[in-house]
């Protein structure tokens, strides 16, 4: 009842103006190429501004850095939700997006918060694809990469892939590359490096440490393969990327340093 005469108020005025809300029925659609990980139409997208977090649609508040974290908590929970309706998780689709939602509070100005919102959009896209690709995997191999992700510092050669698996190594090699696309070997590479990455983000273990706990032969193999696969080495991309949240500075990608 309070509301009444503001909300009658604000309706005239977009009436006039000829501005309307965005259709509920939009937005669902909005994120169709992430919900069916349609990874390179997603950053075409981003890149082209059809997928832009537009913070001016409606003023859900004055201040502009709020008003833009508002938009991103809204978009964060609508791409989750479709996200859900295509095969992610329920707890990983919503622990994701609050994980983002976090990394946006610690941002300090809108145009930072509009580039975490693209990476967010990416890294939706990129796990729902996974989750595509999943779908057709036979369970001998859905059983060894479950394996390979809990045994990251392991043994992970593929005689002993093969024994968890109950194949012939041979045989197991063949399947991995005609199911995945990739050779064993090299996922098991991807996989560490993807782990590595993110420890190089979010904690303070020193390359050494990183390359022991992810199992490989030594801190110079871990940062050829690193630099092999993502073409940096750990220390330019700690330094590029790394996120500790009692720090003063923000830095251009969203993150505190």
């Amino acid at each position: 009842m309070k509301a009444r005469q503001e909300l009658n108020a604000c309706l005239y005025t977009q009436n006039m103006d000829g501005n309307h809300m965005p259709s509920y029925h939009d937005e669902p659609a909005q994120y169709t190429e992430i919900q069916n990980g349609n990874v390179d139409a997603v950053r075409l997208k981003l890149e082209s501004g059809d997928m832009l977090l537009h913070s001016d649609m409606r003023i859900l508040s004055d201040d502009t850095s709020r008003n833009t974290m508002y938009h991103f908590v809204l978009a964060a929970s609508a791409i989750a939700r479709a996200c859900m309706k295509s095969g992610m998780g329920h707890d990983e689709s919503y622990t994701l997006s609050d994980i983002y939602i976090r990394k946006a509070d610690q941002c300090k100005r809108p145009d930072l918060i509009c580039k975490l919102y693209k990476e967010m959009c990416l890294d939706f896209a990129e796990r729902m694809c996974e989750i595509r690709k999943e779908a057709v995997i036979s369970l001998h191999i859905r059983k060894c990469i479950d394996y390979i992700y809990e045994n990251l510092g392991g043994d992970l050669s593929v005689k002993a892939l093969a024994k968890v698996t109950g194949l012939n190594p041979t045989y197991l090699s063949r399947l991995f590359l005609k199911e995945t696309g990739t050779s064993l070997k090299q996922f098991v590479k991807e996989a560490k490096i993807d782990t590595a990455q993110n420890l190089l983000k979010y904690s303070d273990l020193s390359y050494l440490k990183i390359s022991v706990a992810l199992g490989f032969s030594s801190q110079s193999a871990f940062i050829s393969i690193f630099k092999q696969i993502t073409g940096t080495t750990p220390k330019v991309y700690r330094k590029q990327y790394y996120c500790i949240e009692n720090n003063e500075s923000i830095s251009s990608d969203g993150f505190r340093r």
